[in-house]
């Protein structure tokens, strides 16, 4: 019968430890991904925002020529690392035609999707660094319905996700975590207030705090990782006060407080660094929170605005899409939250596995 237990047991840890490396590597691959999106996704100009009509909701593997027309303002961006990260616009003009013949210094070419036919002298045309003013431009998942490269967007909008998960949970820590030491250290008429505080938040349903705070803050980027932290520090703050409860009436730290120590040491320096097991848990579960909240704000049209790709914005703009055969432009989106979400949550509940000494 022990050995039945054993052998159980065994398996339990290893089915463990293989979800743990499987949510670590997706994590992990989508965060490879935020950082260097401008090296990876096919379309490097800023946002991913090259609209071009002509080719809206083509399918995925579409292909099609562009010429490159000069630009009459250009102005070159000397900063290398706001290009590494921000993109950099092109220095042509693409014109996306078919039929395209050369007779001398005369490029005469048929606009795409339309029987207009024109002619360009070669002085008017871009050429670029392989001597052709003529590319052919592929879009791996086809195009959205303004034309855009969907592939670039969605790679884009892991950035947002993520950025708003950093910002949102580094606001909660700062807040829950604050809050939450102050009540349980001292008590009495301190604990009172904060807890009633929490209690008022956590009866706010989450959705409706974040639009609120975002009506108040208004559209836009930072707002969106403002309102998503102010929310979530609720549940930080609660199991800070819970854990620091426990904490404070160990034997160690009476003996600390008999050395005269002040109030912020012991609590920053002996107590916190016993209780951020938890903190990490649930920071790891409102980083999932996070991503949703985002998604579910973009798709009401309150999130992160335009032209800057997220996820919700464009299950936003292509829902509709679902039940005529361009399925894939609100579906691919949705996937990526769901892979992101999931693993968050699977890395919570690992984390909680390993963390916790009483499971060993």
């Amino acid at each position: 019968m022990k050995n039945k237990y054993l052998k159980r047991d065994f398996f339990k840890k290893k089915y463990k430890n293989k979800v743990f490396l499987f949510t670590s590597f997706c994590i992990f691959f989508f965060f490879f991904i935020s950082v260097f999106s401008y090296q990876i996704m096919p379309e490097k100009t800023p946002f991913a925002n090259n609209i071009q009509l002509s080719i809206a909701k083509k399918s995925p593997g579409f292909e099609v020529q562009v010429i490159m027309l000069k630009k009459d303002l250009y102005k070159k961006t000397q900063n290398p690392i706001k290009n590494f990260f921000l993109g950099e616009a092109n220095q042509y003009e693409e014109l996306i035609v078919e039929n395209v013949f050369q007779e001398g210094t005369t490029v005469s070419f048929t606009i795409y999707n339309s029987t207009k036919k024109e002619t360009k002298n070669i002085k008017e045309l871009y050429i670029d660094s392989t001597g052709s003013y003529l590319k052919t431009k592929k879009y791996l998942l086809g195009t959205d319905k303004y034309g855009r490269d969907l592939l670039s967007r969605v790679i884009l909008g892991t950035r947002v996700s993520f950025s708003v998960g950093f910002i949102s949970v580094f606001i909660s820590l700062l807040l829950g975590v604050f809050l939450g030491m102050i009540s349980g250290y001292y008590g009495g008429k301190v604990d009172v207030f904060i807890c009633w505080l929490i209690n008022v938040v956590w009866s706010i349903p989450t959705l409706l705090l974040v639009i609120a705070i975002s009506v108040v803050l208004g559209k836009g980027f930072w707002q969106v990782f403002v309102a998503v932290g102010l929310t979530m520090w609720v549940e930080v703050a609660r199991v800070t006060r819970g854990e620091v409860l426990k904490v404070s009436r160990l034997p160690y730290i009476e003996a600390v407080k008999s050395f005269g120590l002040s109030d912020f040491r012991i609590m920053f320096r002996h107590i916190f660094p016993n209780i951020i097991n938890p903190i990490i848990i649930i920071s790891a579960a409102n980083f999932a929170t996070s991503i949703l909240l985002e998604s579910g704000l973009s798709f009401l049209g309150i999130g992160v605005q335009p032209p800057i790709p997220s996820w919700g914005m464009i299950i936003r703009n292509h829902y509709g899409f679902i039940v005529m055969d361009k399925l894939y432009l609100s579906i691919i989106p949705g996937i990526c939250i769901l892979l992101l979400v999931l693993s968050f949550m699977l890395l919570a509940n690992s984390l909680r596995d390993i963390l916790d000494k009483k499971t060993d």
